[in-house]
């Protein structure tokens, strides 16, 4: 005999999400589904037929979790689009902001599953040094980019200006400051992580690994020949989830990926650990990487150097891509300008990659653990929703509230 466990939403995670798992006698989850129930936001369809420029100023506000890779995935894939080489200081630049946000962003994470890991008497502590450094890394992307939420000095073709040499002095002191604070907080999480009662091989599955750099994100990784996506009904084997997903799966070679501080780590650090210690793991491991490059930056980046390339804003009918590695996976940007507007624009985020990936991962075990490998991904729903419910008659919207946009 079998029953259904639905939780909906899903907790600790940013969006609304559902995870549906059928389980056996003994609890264990023979099935799972996960999909979005966030609502759709249309930003794709809002640059459309607008100038360049307005796609990075739109599309960071996609999220409100990950503002600086969409803003960064954005402009890179019109620079493409544009054939615009940007010079080398603001390339490193770039790589700062995301370095900096990235740190923020896990160290989030770790307060979002502090509950799980974290002992009452060690809580404070926790929560403390995340403070610590998110205060940190929100102050270099302000100081870098323009603005710590939404960036307003990256710009096409590089960024609007470059830091002073009393900046840079600053920065890198601070971040100098910040490196204790991390080596402990990660030791802390990394102990107290592994001394949780975590079955082995939880949240393993056999998926590739999808990452296209340590850090930034390189464009020649993505190949648009080897990407396929599909509506939900054509994924799921339960027609009614498949009629309230409202994401796309997107396969590359045509299987279901695994991205985010896992696959990178696998790929280009040699951690092959899987399942949900594993993620966790490379997520605090991440958080030094990602310190570590921002001072290397800092102590290479020439204050005197342009940062702001020259470029035609007609355009000619490329189509550019984007790839950033965000916090939870690779996020890739297309976009296509010709005359001079934008003339098609998409985007692929991390949590879209990941969602055929998490459902499956809560597989083997008892259903308890499923909210845990869940959250181990760390799913951002708000960008990866690109779908609206309708009628199957006559297509008319069913859930008229997800395009009110």
């Amino acid at each position: 005999m079998s029953d259904k466990i639905v939780i909906s939403p899903t907790s600790r995670q940013e969006g609304h999400a559902e995870l549906i798992m059928e389980i056996d006698d003994e609890g264990i989850v023979t099935k799972g589904r996960y999909f979005s129930i966030t609502p759709v936001r249309g930003l794709e369809k809002m640059v459309t037929g607008k100038a360049p420029e307005t796609a990075p100023v739109l599309c960071q506000r996609i999220c409100g979790v990950c503002p600086i890779p969409h803003t960064l995935a954005s402009v890179e894939a019109m620079d493409d689009s544009l054939d615009i080489e940007i010079p080398k200081a603001a390339a490193l630049l770039r790589e700062l902001t995301i370095s900096a946000s990235n740190l923020n962003s896990h160290a989030i994470h770790h307060f979002l599953v502090a509950p799980d890991f974290v002992p009452e008497d060690l809580f404070k502590t926790a929560v403390d040094s995340v403070g610590t450094i998110r205060k940190n890394a929100q102050y270099v992307v302000d100081m870098v980019a323009g603005e710590g939420i939404h960036p307003s000095d990256v710009r096409i073709g590089g960024m609007a200006r470059n830091i002073s040499e009393l900046a840079r002095k600053k920065l890198y002191a601070r971040l100098k400051a910040l490196v204790p604070v991390v080596d402990n907080h990660v030791e802390l999480m990394t102990n107290l992580i592994l001394e949780k009662d975590i079955p082995e091989g939880l949240g393993v599955i056999d998926a590739p690994v999808f990452a296209s750099d340590v850090v930034y994100g390189k464009r020649d990784f993505f190949d648009l020949d080897r990407f396929t996506e599909i509506v939900p009904e054509a994924w799921y084997d339960d027609p009614e989830v498949g009629k309230r997903a409202c994401t796309t799966i997107p396969l590359y070679d045509g299987v279901n990926v695994e991205t985010g501080p896992r696959a990178r780590v696998d790929k280009f650090q040699g951690y092959k650990e899987r399942g949900v210690v594993a993620q966790h793991l490379s997520r605090a491991r991440e958080m030094k990487t990602y310190l570590s490059r921002a001072i290397a930056i800092l102590d290479e980046l020439d204050t005197a150097a342009n940062t702001l390339a020259d470029f035609d804003p007609r355009g000619t009918n490329k189509l550019g891509i984007g790839v950033i590695e965000a916090p939870r996976g690779t996020d890739v940007h297309m976009a296509q300008v010709k005359d001079g507007k934008t003339a098609f624009y998409s985007a692929l985020v991390p949590t879209t990659w990941n969602i055929p990936t998490m459902g499956p991962a809560t597989e083997g075990f008892h259903h308890e653990w499923g909210p845990h490998v869940i959250r181990a991904y760390d799913p951002c729903l708000s960008c990866a929703t690109h779908v609206m419910v309708v009628d199957d008659e006559d297509k008319s919207v069913v859930e008229n509230k997800m395009v009110r946009i």
